[in-house]
């Protein structure tokens, strides 16, 4: 097998990971509270990376033993960092991390409200919004975009807006979630060529869970017990969405282009609605399923054309 189909292999797997990790957000809520669970997951997942960090530093020093010449944005153990690095690495995980805050619970909030399905493609709407929020930066947004835009917005229409012209609060919170994880894979575009990426990564799990966490203590009322009640969606979403998917998406991406790479990660949404249909036996209406097969039309559109790698490369939370 070769190394560009073994690494669509493992992002097709890392899509199917996402896709479920929709599931497990919705089945959470039957025992927990939203902020309780984004304060138990995002800490979760960045426990999760604290090996590979180590496992890098490893790998790093075995590199500078050999006389190789260390890569861009390469792992380098905090204590061999200047005060540069380290106020770079903190100024990074901090914004990312309260971006990450704001999409992932406000995506949480709209999973809450409506459906698993539903949440994967309003949330995949990111995809489109970032090559259109390059107009604030006075980039070109192709035709082709604009064209994708159009589909998803039609699609949003029959996927959101009721016969009486209204959208649901789940709705809204999803499209708020969606233009929050836009904002996130823009910081991450601009910090992860300055600093070490996984551990930006790492600390901005840090940032979202304590910031969830402080939410948390003045409006929820989190139990242990809720928590063990809801082990398995919990550690679905902290260390298999979050940890793994994570570690499984950087080490495919080296091996295919960026463009095949977001294609196939896109298929989140459409495993999040596959996976709403075999775990919880739901099932969107035939309205709602077109405006999921535009939106996902467009998603696809959107991203047909050559794209700048780390632009595609920032496809969820956490990633670089």
């Amino acid at each position: 097998m070769s190394k560009s189909i073994r690494a669509n292999l493992l992002l097709l797997l890392t899509a199917m990971i996402w896709g479920v990790a929709f599931v497990a957000q919705d089945v959470a809520m039957d025992t927990m509270e939203p902020f309780t669970f984004g304060a138990a997951r995002m800490l979760i997942a960045a426990l999760v990376l604290l090996p590979s960090i180590r496992l890098l530093d490893v790998l790093q020093r075995k590199r500078a033993h050999t006389g190789e010449e260390p890569r861009a944005g390469a792992s380098q153990a905090f204590r061999d960092m200047s005060p540069a690095q380290k106020r770079m690495l903190l100024v990074s995980g901090v914004c990312c991390g309260v971006a990450l805050f704001f999409g992932s619970t406000l995506q949480q909030l709209g999973i809450r409200d409506t459906s698993a399905g539903k949440a994967g493609f309003v949330t995949a709407l990111y995809i489109v919004l970032v090559p259109i929020s390059g107009l604030f930066f006075k980039r070109t947004v192709r035709r082709t975009v604009w064209f994708a835009v159009g589909l998803c917005m039609v699609g949003l229409f029959l996927l959101c807006v009721t016969n009486a012209f209204t959208v649901d609060a789940g709705d809204a919170e999803l499209l708020l979630g969606a233009v929050a994880y836009t904002a996130h894979i823009l910081l991450i575009d601009h910090f992860s060529p300055k600093t070490d990426c996984v551990r930006m990564s790492c600390l901005q799990f840090f940032v979202t869970s304590a910031l969830c966490a402080v939410v948390m203590l003045f409006t929820e009322h989190p139990t242990f017990s809720s928590l063990l009640r809801g082990w398995v969606p919990l550690l679905y979403a902290g260390v298999l969405s979050g940890g793994l998917g994570y570690t499984l998406q950087i080490v495919a991406q080296r091996d295919t282009s960026p463009t095949v790479a977001s294609l196939l990660m896109s298929l989140e949404s459409v495993f999040a609605v596959v996976a709403q249909w075999l775990i919880l036996g739901e099932l969107l209406t035939s309205r709602e399923l077109l405006g999921c097969g535009l939106m996902l039309c467009g998603i696809v559109l959107a991203q047909l054309p050559a794209r700048r790698a780390r632009g595609a490369a920032g496809l969820r939370s956490g990633d670089c």
